[in-house]
Parts: C-alpha cells; structure tokens; sequence
C-alpha cells in the first residue's frame, strides 16, 4: 500500500442525518420512472397505457449489453409512456404510474438460481442495479470479467465523501449485513483474493461494525481512511487502498482492481438472496433551505416535490435544488424531476449558497494544481481552453479530469475551473474526432 496519499481537500462534513434511520415516505399518488437511469442504452418498456401493474413488475427491459432492467416500485395503472426531460437536458421515456396505494405484489418474489460466475452475473443483469454511488454504469457490466485471474482487489466503497450525504452510511449500519452477504457473494462467484472494505474515519460507527464482522476473515480488510474529499472518487480510492495508478485512459480491472459501492453491493445481495429487484432508494434529503432533515426510504421515480414535502417542505424558498452533493452534484430544473436509481442524495439550498462567487483574475498561486487529487493543472488547462488549443489540452490530459472540484474550491479567484475543465474535455473530444481525418488530408 502506498504510505503516501492523493492530495485532496477538507470540506465540512455536515453529516447532519447520519444518525437519522431512514423513514418510508407513504405511497405517493403518481411516480414517473424515467427508462434510462443509467449509462448506455435507454431500457425499452415491456408496458402500455393502460396496463395494471404490481411492485417489482418488470416495465422496461435492457435493450443491449449496456444497459439495465426497470421495474416499478408501486402498484397502480400505467397513466402515460412520455418524454422526460431529464436534469441533464436529455429527453428520455418515462412510464407514469397512477399508484392505487395497495402496493400490491410487494414481497411475493422468487430468488435466482445462481451457481456460478455466469448465473451470478446474469442475476445482477437481472437485478436492475447500476452504480447507486452516483455513477449509474450497469453493475453487470463492471463485474463481467473476461480473465477472472486477473482480478485481485474489490474495493467496497464506503467512503461517502460528499458533505451532507449519508445514505450510504445508513446502508452500513442498518443493512450490515447485506453487504456481508455481498461481500460473500463476491469471494464466491468472483475469486477476489483480496477485499478492502473501504470507509472514510468519520463514519466510526462503520468502522467498528465491519471490523468487528471481518475479524477472523484473512481475505477481507477494513480500511479506515482520512476523511479527505474525494476519497470515494475511484481512481482516488485505488490509489490510497493498494497504492495502483489506474493509467490514461485505462479501467481499474487493467490493475487488476474493482470498486463496487456498499449500497450497489447491499442490492445485489438482496436481489440474489430474495428476487427483490432495485425499485426503491434511501435518499438523504437535506439542505440549508430543507425543514427537517433527513434519509427516506422512496420509490424510484417519486417526484422530489413529494420528497421534500414529507420532510417538512422548505424552511426558505431555496436557490438551488441538487441531485447529490454540493461537490458534484447536478442542479435540478424544477420540483417534477424525480428520484433515479443513482440519486443517493436530494439537497435543497438557500439563495445565499446558491449564489456563485464573482470571479477574479487568477493569481497564479497554483492551489488548484497542489490539491488536485489526480495532480493535473487546472489553470494551465483554463488557459489552453481559452485559446482554443486542443494540442494542448491534451498534453495536459484533461480527459483525467473527474470534475470533483477540488480546484475551484481552493481558488482564491473564485475561477469557474470545473466548468472550464469540463468544456476542455468536450473540445479534446471533437478535435480527437477530426485528427485522422487532418492527418490523412495532409499526407
């Protein structure tokens, strides 16, 4: 293990809901379940207006090898199968479910057969879980392994470095043992040689259990690390747990090296252990503009309007509603939106924190390069943007970003740097599309 770690940045903490056991928000009247909650290929609905449908009834199948199952998480007659525009500006299919409130089918699933390493991917294909850190990339696909001796770490990811977050905390405490359950599944189906269970130093409580749990287990290890954002960050968490660089440009498994988060894990278990497939999140709703507080257990596709309300709606009219953290979270549109597969956190934030800070001129302090976990040179990378030089950009492997935010955060300029980073990989992006071309022309 490397005894140096990735720089990185202190944050508040603000784990206001941490001790807070989640609470299930009543069967709201209408849900709108997008069919592309993940990335790749939008599902495609197996149901018409009209249909009767039942909890945990399949209503969208994946459609390619990248992609994942959608079931409902209430019971009720199909309304409409509409465009949704999603808070990334992409317009998707939803299918909107009028609930009658009897949930009906809830519990009556059966468990897969899983045997070995094909049935256990088939079964996570099945189960509808993708990334619930945040990522959304179809579990399936993360954990199909051409050359399993090739795998020698899984990471779980515990780390939930966002502030306000805690939706994962509350998996490791209240689900502890489905992701012990998981992390079996794991050891059995994909010969991981070694397991770190990975979990940032603020969350002792974690610690303790999963310590306590894995005490006479050689093959599975607790680390307890600093709580730095962004520890959870992947490349990040590799780096700091087995010291492995994942290259430009490369996955994890080119390491030999997988991240899987708790809850994506505590699912999978659940899903192999008692056919419940993902139809339903613990959200952590908070935020400086929320009225009480807390983590709420929700069908997928509940608009946050319903959300919030259950939590007392808003203390303050608020400047800004966001899916996830205030690091990397994506600001919402409007109340309509509703809870994905992947929304681990909804925040709603006063006007006051809402309001971006007036930049100024860069200084050259280099702060943002000194606490870049993945050591790049955001105001090189600014400069280089504003001069249209894509040459340049990729000198400066801008493509590393992961738009974590560490850089602006530490700017004393108050530089829009993430934004910037984010339209440089864009333009990298296009002009890597034309190179051959120029190259042949000039040839």
């Amino acid at each position: 293990m490397a005894g140096r770690k990735l720089p990185g940045i202190s944050v508040p903490h603000r784990k206001h809901t941490a001790e807070k056991i989640p609470r299930r928000l009543p069967v709201p009247p209408m849900v709108c379940i997008p069919v592309s909650m993940h990335i790749g290929a939008p599902a495609r609905p197996v149901v018409q207006v009209g249909d009767t449908v039942k909890v945990g009834q399949l209503i969208a199948e994946a459609d390619g090898a990248m992609s994942s199952p959608v079931y409902s998480g209430v019971s009720g007659k199909v309304k409409k199968i509409d465009d949704l525009l999603m808070s990334a500006g992409q317009r998707v299919p939803a299918v909107v479910i009028e609930t009658d409130g009897e949930q009906a089918g809830s519990g009556a699933f059966t468990a897969p057969c899983v045997s070995d390493f094909a049935t256990f991917i088939g079964a996570v294909r099945q189960s509808g879980v993708v990334g619930l850190g945040g990522a959304g990339f179809p579990t399936a696909v993360k954990l199909d392994v051409a050359d399993l001796s090739k795998l020698e770490t899984i990471i779980v990811n515990g780390a939930e470095c966002e502030p306000y977050i805690t939706s994962d905390t509350r998996t490791m405490i209240d689900d502890a043992e489905s992701v012990r359950g998981g992390v079996m599944l794991l050891r059995e189906y994909m010969k991981a040689k070694d397991i770190v269970i990975a979990v940032e130093k603020n969350k002792p409580r974690c610690i303790k259990i999963f310590s306590e749990m894995f005490r006479d287990d050689g093959h599975v290890r607790v680390a307890a690390l600093p709580a730095v954002y962004p520890q959870g960050a992947e490349k990040v968490l590799i780096y700091n747990t087995t010291g492995r660089l994942v290259p430009e440009g490369g996955l994890p498994i080119d390491i030999g090296v997988i991240v899987i988060n708790c809850t994506t894990l505590a699912a999978i278990e659940k899903y192999i252990r008692t056919g419940t497939p993902l139809y339903e999140k613990c959200v952590t709703v908070d935020g400086s503009a929320v009225a009480s507080p807390g983590n709420v257990i929700v069908p997928i596709g509940t608009p946050l309007r319903d959300v919030f309300a259950f939590c007392g709606g808003f203390s303050e009219r608020p400047g800004k509603v966001l899916y996830g953290g205030p690091m990397m979270g994506i600001a919402v549109p409007d109340l309509e939106q509703t809870v994905l597969k992947n929304t681990n956190a909804v925040l709603a934030l006063s006007a006051r924190e809402a309001e971006p800070p007036e930049e100024t001129a860069c200084i050259r302090c280099g702060r943002c390069m000194a606490r870049c976990p993945l050591r790049l040179s955001p105001a090189e990378i600014e400069s280089a943007y504003r001069r249209n030089r894509p040459d340049e950009l990729e000198a400066l492997r801008v493509g590393l970003c992961m738009e974590c935010g560490c850089c602006a955060y530490v700017c004393p300029a108050n530089r829009h740097l993430v934004q910037t980073n984010k339209l440089s990989k864009a333009l990298l992006r296009s002009y890597r599309a034309v190179k051959p071309a120029v190259k042949e022309e000039s040839a």
